[in-house]
């Protein structure tokens, strides 16, 4: 038991340079790691606001077949409440849809805030939001 103790006694925890290699490696660790994340934010809260606009223009087209009868080209988002659930606070809620060319588009009067971007939709199709990179410069989707 004796030896044991010795033993114990004569072992030492880190040094004080050890600490402080540990601790830069981790500085430049974290240094990389936070603005990668924060990128991957940025692009996931784009991608929210682009798939709200794409089950938009899914509902649409659904309210177009269900009601074939309806002569309106151009119509508020709030047709849509019994085909589309979207938040309450979705700044999306004022987008209008338009039915008057061969494909659904959809069009925001105002910029769309994404994250710390803003997004604004002019005459966008599935097509136009989907070829859309996250984090490009160009913040306008559509004509």
């Amino acid at each position: 038991m004796r030896k044991q103790l010795k033993r114990l006694k004569d072992e030492r925890g880190l040094t004080l340079v050890e600490l402080l290699a540990v601790l830069v490696i981790l500085g430049i660790i974290a240094a990389i790691a936070i603005p990668s994340i924060g990128g991957i934010i940025q692009n996931s809260k784009e991608d929210a606001v682009k798939a709200d606009a794409i089950a938009i223009l899914e509902a649409a087209k659904l309210y177009k077949i269900q009601k074939p009868d309806e002569t309106s080209t151009n119509f508020s988002v709030a047709n849509l409440d019994d085909y589309v659930d979207l938040p309450s606070k979705s700044s999306l809620n004022d987008a209008t849809v338009d039915f008057s060319k061969d494909t659904v588009e959809i069009s925001t009067a105002e910029a769309v805030k994404a994250g710390n971007r803003t997004l604004k939709f002019s005459g966008a199709t599935i097509e136009d939001i989907n070829e859309h990179e996250s984090g490009s410069d160009d913040t306008t989707i559509g004509e």
